[in-house]
């Protein structure tokens, strides 16, 4: 078989790292005198590398984020009550899979948006599905989505994702449309899928 179309029976095969390393990695294990299995191990590890990587970056473009941020630039002594270690267990994102709920609460300009989206990178670099929101935002989206006839379409696709993110609660209006709305999606997700949410406001002061 020709080079030409071994690469092109490679590309369709979607065997991407295979057709463009396949050369490279022949030369080095020559070099090293490794044997034909060495050499097909090379070629899958890098293959799986480079599904990786582009799964991070699929699931990265879809979550939404504004803006990179991370984790090793939080100082989490800036939310009292919050520890470096659960800062690290939360960035494992094991409770996503219990459907647990994660609610940040913090004066303004403590990095509670800066936190959540250093910790929705590394959900997706765990290959978590993840959709990063701000409240307003959405709010916005649940009354297009309505008015357009598309609700249950919309709540499908926003809870096909392990988690979703909703910054900045405390700004949603007060308008009982709207929250209705809300309330709707929120519970559509109960003990099913979980939320992240940010508020400057305690939990007891969401009332108003």
């Amino acid at each position: 078989m020709k080079i030409n179309e071994l690469e092109t029976a490679l590309n369709e095969l979607k065997l991407s790292a295979f057709a463009d390393k396949y050369q490279e990695i022949a030369a080095l294990c020559a070099k090293e005198k490794s044997g034909y299995v060495a050499y097909l191990q090379t070629l899958v590890n890098a293959e799986l590398e480079d599904r990786y990587q582009r799964r991070i970056k699929t699931l990265m473009r879809k979550s939404k984020l504004p803006r990179i941020k991370h984790l090793k630039d939080f100082n989490a002594q800036r939310i009292p009550g919050l520890t470096q270690g659960t800062v690290n267990e939360l960035a494992k994102g094991d409770f996503l899979d219990r459907a647990e709920n994660l609610l940040i609460f913090g004066n303004p300009g403590t990095g509670k948006t800066h936190l959540v989206v250093a910790l929705v990178q590394e959900w997706c670099n765990r290959g978590r599905k993840v959709i990063f929101t701000t409240a307003d935002e959405l709010v916005q989206e649940l009354l297009k989505a309505k008015r357009k006839r598309r609700w249950n379409e919309y709540i499908r696709s926003l809870n096909k994702n392990d988690a979703l993110v909703i910054d900045d609660i405390s700004y949603v209006a007060s308008d009982k449309h709207e929250t209705d709305l809300l309330f709707l999606l929120l519970a559509s997700r109960y003990e099913n899928k979980s939320l992240v949410i940010t508020s400057n406001l305690p939990f007891a002061e969401w009332g108003k």
